[in-house]
């Protein structure tokens, strides 16, 4: 399963960047992170490991991520395995008019044989709430980046 999406934001490169793997304040950024813990200490980089939480199909899901590279200020990689699949996700930054063209690239691949059997159709299953996941988390960080409030549910 992969795909690709791309968003405007109207902020410069560096906060652009900076805003995306500002990990420590992801929850209070992006509505659909519950809580997020970096585990790894110092600056962020190629190795940082952070514990994110989300509700996905009704039940807590937590995910151990980890820097897999990093080029500041024009992309960074994230990974982690997990449900017998490897899940890795690339963020381009790029100068645009007046912003910055943001273009996330995700890929996972099943690494177990259940998950190399079933990846027809949990793909099928997956790949559309996963796309809205990372579409929200796209307009969550945008409207932060260009100073707008992000809309909370009650």
């Amino acid at each position: 399963m992969q795909f690709q999406m791309s968003c405007h934001i109207n902020a410069d490169q560096a906060r652009t960047f900076a805003l995306f793997t500002d990990f420590k304040n992801a929850a209070a950024n992006i509505r659909g992170i519950k809580h997020i813990e970096v585990i790894t200490d110092g600056p962020v980089g190629v190795g940082t490991r952070f514990r994110e939480t989300r509700t996905m199909f009704g039940k807590d899901a937590v995910e151990t991520m980890e820097v897999t590279a990093m080029d500041p200020p024009r992309s960074y990689s994230v990974g982690c395995g997990s449900c017998g699949a490897r899940f890795d996700t690339t963020f381009h930054f790029t100068p645009d008019n007046d912003g910055t063209r943001v273009d996330v690239n995700m890929n996972a691949v099943p690494t177990s044989l259940f998950a190399k059997i079933m990846s027809p159709v949990m793909g099928l299953m997956m790949a559309g709430t996963m796309r809205k996941c990372f579409e929200n988390d796209l307009a969550d960080l945008k409207a932060v980046a260009e100073g707008r409030p992000v809309a909370r549910t009650a």
